[in-house]
């Protein structure tokens, strides 16, 4: 007998990074060439060690850690979060109106499940983080895809003619992810003052943050004394320090909006891990000189990209920046057949444009089938120029 199916899960596409692990199994790399994993933006290597000594500390003294923990998320932590979101953009956040979710992809989920429901619209720019999208076709919430120009960055104009009296939000995620772009300061309040027009709130996804390219705040939306009538801000502790296996994210909104979100917290995990709570507030409290120096890496990896890729023939940079390049292939073929060409040929593995713009023929989508997004936040910068040899190599056909 086949079991029932929710329509709205199996109108989901694949995971995409499930489905070039996929590949790997499936391909033989060429003799000589070490794989070069550039297909997720996840850090691999562990938090710092006297992180990992303080969990251990509290793990063993602390019985508490162990138990459920409030549904929002610790006092503590939450405290400290607003008076770091405060401190970098210059306003006024306190922590009741801080949550914590179990990373945030939980967070936006929470975020889209208070927001919208079956049938409403939520603005999503192309090309997307497609969890996002994935999320919104499983609740039913229609994806309204916003284009996006060669710069990677959306419009104004065209976001306001996509908004209907079914529109819930507009979604941005800055650094982007997959695009690498950083949005400008005014876009951003830009899209805020769009969204406060038409009464939807605007969700903006900052996971990238700490590895921004430009010093002070990204942008000045909480320095307005209502920023929380509008904004939905998103964050993570797990690309910050290396504690992706612990599932701690973020989100900053108003604090009846975070009531509702309390309702969903409660029902799908109930609490985030005390041992990762634990180790986002140490890392709020102890590691900001080592952030500086992860950042300050990932820009030196980022220059390497920038560089690498003025010198190689036929490739277009369309966007880099925090964990990701996205970029023109050269090849007479579809991206999904190119991402198995590189890795088959030069053992490259990264993502095609396809997997993040809205689903069909890849020949009839030119701008996906062209992209390639390269996560290239794990390779240094001896892996990049590794990777440019790699990629002349198989030259521009």
């Amino acid at each position: 007998m086949t079991l029932p199916l929710n329509p709205a899960l199996a109108a989901t596409f694949i995971p995409p990074v499930m489905e070039a692990r996929r590949w790997l199994s499936e391909t033989t790399l060429p003799e000589g060439l070490a794989l070069l994993n550039l297909s997720q933006a996840a850090p691999v290597e562990p938090p710092p060690a006297a992180m990992r000594a303080a969990m251990a500390r509290a793990i063993e003294e602390d019985p508490a850690i162990h138990l459920y923990s409030p549904v929002l998320g610790n006092p503590e932590l939450r405290a400290a979060l607003a008076q770091r979101i405060s401190t970098l953009y210059g306003g006024t956040v306190t922590a009741d109106q801080v949550a914590l979710t179990s990373g945030c992809n939980q967070a936006f989920c929470a975020a889209v499940a208070t927001l919208a429901g079956p049938g409403d619209e939520v603005i999503l720019p192309q090309p997307w983080y497609f969890n996002h999208q994935m999320w919104l076709t499983m609740q039913g919430v229609k994806t309204v895809p916003l284009a996006t120009g060669a710069d990677l960055l959306p419009s104004l104009e065209d976001c306001a003619a996509l908004i209907t009296a079914r529109s819930k939000a507009i979604v941005l995620v800055t650094p982007n992810n997959p695009g690498g772009v950083e949005y400008p300061p005014a876009l951003i309040r830009g899209f805020a003052e769009l969204a406060a027009r038409h009464g939807l709130a605007l969700i903006v996804d900052e996971t990238y943050r700490d590895f921004h390219s430009q010093e002070g705040p990204p942008h000045g939306l909480f320095a307005d004394p209502g920023w929380d009538e509008v904004l939905v801000h998103l964050y993570s502790f797990s690309k910050a320090y290396r504690m992706t296996g612990h599932r701690v994210g973020a989100i900053a909104t108003n604090a009846a909006h975070l009531a509702q979100i309390e309702k969903f917290l409660d029902t799908v995990t109930i609490c985030v891990s005390g041992p990762g709570q634990f180790g986002a507030l140490w890392g709020l409290e102890n590691l900001g000189d080592w952030l500086a120096g992860e950042r300050l890496e990932i820009l030196r990896r980022r220059a390497a990209m920038v560089t690498g890729f003025a010198g190689l023939e036929g490739w277009e940079l369309k966007g880099c920046g925090a964990y990701f390049a996205y970029a023109n292939h050269p090849f007479d073929a579809p991206a999904p057949e190119v991402a198995r060409r590189l890795l088959r040929e030069a053992g490259v593995l990264m993502l095609p444009g396809t997997m993040f713009r809205p689903q069909g023929d890849p020949y009839g989508n030119p701008l996906g089938a062209r992209e390639m997004r390269i996560a290239f936040a794990n390779a240094d910068t001896t892996e990049i120029t590794d990777l440019m040899r790699r990629l002349a190599a198989l030259g521009p056909r």
